[in-house]
């Protein structure tokens, strides 16, 4: 009779692992870190040292030498560099040509002054250039302090005035408060929550349907060229339609 209280093929039994609902605390959720091998070894034993099983190496190439991929210097011998002569085929050499002055250059006849003696002359030249051992300024050099204004040196100056712009911080415009104005705010269109209003355009005049191909005129027609109901078309010459020799047409009205 016991058998049939139970539901289902479920029975009481021993459970295999560890349930949280039946432990108040953390229960077996936290390890203990093991005390032997290398790997999460506890902190607070001491680990001895561990050895490991490695592989052969692996087998070095018999030629361990680069080769002979490196092309020596045939110039090179064993007891250093040949300084044997060599020639080559090169273009000539440019060389530094100097220019001495010919006789034409010099001018004996400007010399007499040098020699014998001669009175001063007097030319009017241009002024000479500044010496450059003379570094002493001159009276441009200096700039005298003004005495006029705020700015004097040694001087007492009166208090200066002038014409400046408004300034925005504590003036009446000054928005202490931050807040928007009502120009801020946008006005909403009427046509939003009323009927809207008929609203008409000036667009352009509507032009009126029809066809408006290129047909021809009353003087595109030559009635005058149809051969279709006539023998052929009027000719008209400058002459005379009877002959001068027939006698007229005389008609006596009494």
């Amino acid at each position: 009779m016991a058998e049939e209280v139970w539901v289902g093929t479920w029975r009481p039994h021993r459970p295999r692992g560890p349930i949280m609902a039946l432990y108040s605390s953390p229960g077996p959720k936290y390890l203990i870190p093991p005390t032997t091998g290398f790997v999460k070894h506890t902190p607070t034993k001491l680990r001895a040292p561990a050895y490991s099983f490695r592989g052969a190496p692996m087998l070095l190439a018999e030629n361990c030498s680069p080769g002979p991929r490196y092309s020596v210097n045939p110039k090179i011998l064993r007891t250093g560099k040949d300084l044997s002569p060599a020639y080559s085929i090169l273009g000539r050499y440019s060389t530094k040509a100097t220019l001495t002055p010919g006789p034409g250059d010099y001018f004996p006849e400007k010399s007499t002054k040098h020699v014998f003696d001669a009175a001063p002359s007097h030319s009017i030249s241009a002024r000479t250039k500044t010496f450059r051992v003379d570094s002493t300024p001159g009276p441009a050099a200096y700039m005298l302090p003004m005495v006029m204004g705020p700015h004097t040196v040694g001087k007492v100056s009166q208090p200066s005035f002038s014409i400046k712009g408004r300034s925005k911080l504590g003036s009446f415009s000054d928005d202490l408060h931050k807040t928007p104005g009502p120009a801020a705010y946008r006005q909403t269109d009427v046509q939003v929550t009323k009927f809207k209003a008929p609203q008409y355009t000036m667009a352009a005049r509507v032009e009126p349907p029809g066809d408006k191909t290129l047909k021809p005129g009353p003087g595109a027609h030559s009635p005058e060229k149809v051969t279709v109901t006539k023998p052929c078309a009027p000719i008209v010459t400058f002459g005379i339609k009877h002959s001068d020799y027939m006698t007229p047409l005389v008609v006596d009205v009494e």
